[in-house]
């Protein structure tokens, strides 16, 4: 839909001056004269020629150049009206993240887990562009640490700051994903998403992880599980408290693969086993490839402008051109 807008329509106030003019114009080209002579009877009587004829010509288009001038002051301008496609499309994501002490193993190279899981979770958020993103912590207890946001930045902040140890220990991997999914459960997004990263077994908490499976397929929020390491024995940093060192030994950390399978299996996820900092990263992208986009933001109006301007202060010129040609060529005035 489009209508005409005036940017400045006070100009418009000048219009009402046109009369005035008009009619000063008119009667000065009325008491021009040609020649003067002391009697008409010099003349013989005849039918007005061209020039005589067409005398109101030439200030009426003076009169409408002046017009067109006026209304080009006033920039003229179309106003297109459309919705806009503000729309963004994005997936409410809660990232359910292991701070237990295990995380400082250092099988996973290029370090220790849990240096590398921030780092792969802020390259990750930095690829984000519409996607909510929500951040749960756990060890024994479980935390919301970030409701669903879109900025980015704070969350990045965040991320880089959490360490392990400073909740009290355990693998409570059934509390985080209620956690999780006590946020998730209200949101309107068409596509939700719990992604958990952890690198042990389900120790502690109350509630099992299959139970909060079973709860989130009820929501038809899939679960997808990343389980950081293969187990086994691996290499964990010991504070030495006479030397003040930290000394590196070999502990044996369980991991239940299978927990995991299972909680993907029944909430609709998938399960994957991260090595590396590469295999974290396409586990997180694989998890979110899975899913359809969906709005959360709706389309809102909105107009753009098209300026006449030019187009009107064009046409005056060229019919004060148009009269001044006339004025000096066809319909020249002597003397």
């Amino acid at each position: 839909m489009s209508n005409l807008h005036f940017h400045s329509p006070l100009a418009l106030w000048l219009l009402v001056l046109l009369p005035v003019a008009f009619a000063f114009g008119i009667r000065n080209q009325r008491k021009r004269a040609a020649l003067r002579f002391a009697s008409a009877t010099l003349f013989p009587a005849q039918t007005k020629g061209t020039r005589a004829r067409l005398w109101w010509l030439l200030p009426s288009l003076q009169m409408l150049s002046l017009f067109l001038a006026i209304v080009a002051l006033a920039r003229p301008q179309i106003q297109e009206r459309y919705t806009r496609k503000h729309t963004v499309e994005g997936i409410d994501i809660m990232i359910a993240l292991d701070l237990s002490t295990s995380m400082r193993a250092a099988d996973f190279k290029p370090t220790n887990r849990i240096n590398v899981a921030k780092k792969v979770l802020s390259e990750f958020i930095e690829q984000r562009g519409n996607d909510r993103i929500g951040l749960v912590v756990f060890a024994g207890l479980a935390y919301t640490q970030v409701p669903l946001t879109l900025d980015y930045g704070i969350l990045k902040q965040i991320v880089g700051q959490l360490e392990t140890g400073i909740i009290q220990d355990g693998t409570a991997i059934g509390d985080a994903l209620a956690s999780a999914l006590l946020r998730l459960r209200k949101s309107e997004a068409k596509s939700k998403v719990i992604v958990l990263i952890t690198d042990g077994d389900n120790n502690a908490g109350r509630l099992s992880p299959l139970d909060a499976a079973q709860i989130a397929a009820s929501y038809h929020i899939p679960i997808y599980t990343i389980l950081v390491g293969k187990g086994g024995k691996v290499p964990f940093p010991r504070n030495d408290p006479l030397f003040g060192t930290i000394d590196w030994i070999e502990i044996d950390i369980p991991t239940n693969p299978e927990l995991l399978e299972n909680v993907a299996a029944i909430s609709g996820g998938i399960s994957y086993i991260a090595t590396d900092k590469q295999s974290l990263e396409q586990g997180l992208q694989n998890a979110l490839n899975a899913f359809e986009r969906s709005k959360l933001l709706d389309g809102t109006p909105d107009s753009s402008y098209a300026e006449l301007f030019g187009g009107f202060l064009l046409a005056a010129f060229l019919l004060m051109v148009a009269k001044i040609i006339l004025q000096n060529g066809p319909l020249r005035v002597l003397p």
